[in-house]
């Protein structure tokens, strides 16, 4: 039985447009995870209602490093023996504000590494092949108090 995969993460979008991400998800299998921005903040029937990656511009999957690419195609994370995967990234196509906002949309966590786009696979141009979703939040905002 796999544990539960939870975590916080944490979405500040600093003056010159990019956004950063910094926390921290652990339950995870040690390696590589497909981490990505969801279309959907919908988790009605789990993770799977949070809908395709997030491409506003209809481009084809890539890396974060890549000009062809979803916005939301944050690459992979790196959990450790532990589990635990420390979260910290920095992307300029994932804003918080104006119309290709990530709010209200979800972030999502995959079982597998993501092939960036370039494994040659059905899924690889669209999902990065990055397999089953196995957790999920949705990208909200909190009080500063």
């Amino acid at each position: 039985l796999e544990p539960k995969v939870r975590g916080t993460l944490q979405f500040h979008q600093d003056p010159k447009g990019g956004t950063n991400i910094r926390g921290r998800i652990s339950g995870l299998s040690p390696g590589l995870h497909g981490f990505h921005i969801h279309a959907l903040g919908d988790t009605t029937n789990g993770c799977n209602s949070t809908g395709p990656h997030f491409n506003p511009l209809k481009k084809n999957h890539g890396a974060p490093s890549d000009n062809e690419r979803h916005a939301g195609d944050l690459g992979n994370i790196v959990a450790g023996p532990d589990g635990v995967a420390d979260i910290s990234i920095r992307d300029m196509q994932i804003p918080l504000t104006g119309q290709h906002s990530i709010l209200g949309r979800a972030v999502v966590v995959h079982a597998d590494s993501d092939d960036l786009g370039k494994g040659g696979h059905d899924l690889s141009k669209t999902t990065g092949n990055a397999g089953a979703r196995v957790g999920c939040g949705i990208i909200g905002l909190q009080s500063s108090v």
